[in-house]
């Protein structure tokens, strides 16, 4: 079992950008000395509340030179918004200059995006997504690239040389065919924080059952945001804000900015963002969040109680991602939930799963 830590990067009032930067640069490192596997960042574009992460790169590239082992992941590269060859060629020299230190994905990216980029839904839509896939993955496994198709035409254009790096790619999002694809290709799958178990139950059996039918094995990673204390009512009250604050954040470009038409989002395959689960969601009570299984909140026997329960019903799950910087945390409460994530919740886990620790 791996274990890693997820940030949306989200900017609430009262932080400025270069603190909020700052703060998740060091965060970065300390999850390094603790010995964490993975820092993982979303990529997004035009809705800060939601995230202010618009350049992974720079920011992996500045935590690169100040830690020591940990990976970088990019949850997803939001593939329509970029040149798919432009976007292999960065990606093998940033995995170069990292060491080998990067892992990503790539998505469609959310159905409120397309709009404030100035694209019509139907210029993300599956057909040229799926072509703009394709050719991105050639480009990353081929030093010279030709293709012919509906949305691009190149022939021998040279991408930076194939590092010789193994990537780690992970897919995420809830639609069928993003967990057929990750299937197909022996990629791994995020389950999208806030939603337990039962929410992606059907897509999860499909991606276990569409591995064994391509000869692929399963790699799915586990995102919660989590707090922490000894003291379970203690955790409650520091957590609360920000526990609100992330899943408002989350439903942010559908409460507080316009909406794309229904009709256009699901001719668009953006059903999902027309559905009203995330408003929905945005406005669940505090106390159903934690009992039921959106947030992990309390003492470390309780998170881990969790993470049992979650891995008795999750075949196929290697790495547990923990959010602990949600709607604007405090900097010192992002520190605290990792230190005592890592002291007294993984240990046991490793233990349990047959894991060998890692020295902090």
């Amino acid at each position: 079992m791996r274990f890693s830590i997820y940030t949306e990067v989200q900017s609430w009032p009262g932080k400025s950008y270069d603190r909020l930067y700052g703060e998740v640069l060091e965060q970065i490192e300390n999850a390094d000395r603790l010995g964490y596997d993975c820092f993982a960042a979303v990529e997004h574009l035009f809705f800060p509340k939601f995230s202010a992460s618009a350049n992974v790169f720079g920011l992996f590239g500045l935590a690169a030179a100040r830690t020591r082992r940990i990976n970088f992941r990019t949850m997803l590269h939001i593939l329509p918004y970029h040149n798919p060859l432009v976007l292999a060629a960065q990606i093998h020299e940033f995995s170069l200059l990292t060491g080998g230190r990067y892992e990503f994905g790539v998505g469609r990216g959310h159905g409120w995006i397309p709009l404030p980029a100035g694209m019509p839904l139907d210029e993300t839509s599956r057909p040229r997504y799926e072509e703009a896939l394709d050719l991105f993955v050639e480009a990353l496994h081929s030093d010279v690239v030709s293709h012919e198709g509906e949305y691009w035409n190149v022939s021998d254009s040279q991408v930076i040389p194939f590092s010789g790096h193994k990537f780690r790619v992970v897919l995420g999002g809830t639609s069928d065919r993003t967990y057929d694809l990750a299937a197909e290709h022996g990629w791994s799958v995020a389950v999208p924080p806030l939603l337990p178990y039962a929410a992606l139950k059907e897509q999860l059996d499909l991606y276990r059952s569409k591995c064994a039918e391509y000869g692929t094995t399963p790699d799915i990673i586990w995102i919660h945001a989590c707090y922490i204390d000894d003291d379970a009512d203690l955790a409650r009250r520091e957590a609360e804000r920000h526990m609100r604050g992330f899943l408002e954040g989350n439903a942010s470009p559908l409460t507080d900015h316009p909406v794309p038409p229904v009709d256009a989002l699901n001719a668009a395959g953006y059903g999902f963002y027309a559905s009203g689960i995330m408003e929905k969601l945005a406005a669940t009570p505090y106390d159903e969040m934690i009992a039921g299984d959106i947030v992990w909140v309390g003492t470390p026997e309780d998170v881990i109680q969790r993470i049992r329960e979650t891995i008795e019903v999750c075949e196929g799950l290697t790495e547990i991602a923990i959010t602990t910087n949600p709607g604007g945390a405090e900097h010192w409460k992002a520190i605290k939930a990792q230190e005592l994530f890592a002291e007294h919740v993984v240990p046991v886990i490793q233990r349990e799963t047959g894991a060998v620790a890692v020295e902090a």
